[in-house]
């Protein structure tokens, strides 16, 4: 098991690569530098601090709280664990559409109404939660409501990563490691620049990776915003993608998937 290095040299590693000092980051935060240096010296960040730095880093606010590992509040899960089959239909066909279709879904899925939480989001366990940067990107994944098979589905179509579902599980349990190539992929779906999850997760980029591809920039907005649907929701929304090309074959739904293989 890789040993976690602690949220402070993590977050250092970040700053260094932007060229930031902790000051610069407190006042981005709105909060004292002394607070900013005592994370980097080591201490664990508090929940409020860690929804301040988030934005001030550009960074989604679950994302920080994984990292830190933190227990996620309620308030930054998906709405329903079980819409995310149907999330995966939904950017898997996304990615074939055009880029004014993929924004018009996008907005659809935006306009739609926020529905009332009936129950508590409980990710499945990736072993060990302390482990090294497989773990980390990998519930980060989980947050956006991709299962094992929806990362290896969604991945094979949005980036050049081609795993079966189970190996997510391997990757997330420390046993595979995370290559440059892998990292570079999982943070095109994640939406974060992959020199900057590079530098938080200590992966060695050798050479700068080239801005992903429109549809998976999409792909990753798409994720995100569908974490607030309903089951019933993101089912309508899959249903109406593949008319958004013209498609009468139906989108990959949860019996439409397509095979992953390692």
């Amino acid at each position: 098991m890789t040993e976690h290095p602690g949220f402070g040299a993590m977050l250092a590693r970040l700053l260094d690569h932007r060229g930031l000092g902790g000051q610069d980051l407190a006042d981005r935060a709105g909060v004292g530098e002394g607070e900013v240096r005592a994370v980097l010296a080591g201490d664990g960040p508090g929940a409020e601090l860690l929804r301040r730095l988030a934005p001030a880093l550009g960074f989604h606010t679950v994302d920080l709280f994984i990292l830190a590992r933190r227990a996620v509040p309620d308030d930054m899960a998906p709405l329903d664990a079980t819409a995310a089959p149907w999330v995966k239909g939904t950017v898997t066909t996304a990615v074939r559409l055009p880029a004014a279709e993929r924004r018009e879904l996008l907005r659809l899925v935006r306009s739609l109404p926020q529905e009332e939480r009936r129950s508590r989001f409980t990710p499945r366990p990736v072993m060990p939660l302390a482990g090294g940067p497989g773990a980390w990107v990998v519930r980060m994944l989980q947050y956006r409501n991709l299962t094992w098979t929806g990362m290896a589905t969604t991945l094979a179509f949005t980036t050049p990563t081609y795993l079966s579902a189970a190996t997510y599980g391997v990757i997330g349990s420390g046993r595979k490691e995370l290559t440059p190539r892998l990292l570079t992929d999982f943070a095109a779906l994640l939406g974060i620049d992959a020199r900057d999850l590079a530098a938080l997760t200590g992966v060695v980029l050798r050479e700068v990776p080239p801005p992903p591809p429109p549809p998976a920039v999409d792909a990753a907005a798409l994720l995100w915003a569908a974490r607030r649907l309903s089951a019933a929701q993101a089912r309508h929304i899959c249903e109406l993608a593949p008319s958004l090309r013209g498609d009468s074959r139906g989108a990959h739904g949860p019996s439409g998937q397509r095979h992953d293989q390692d």
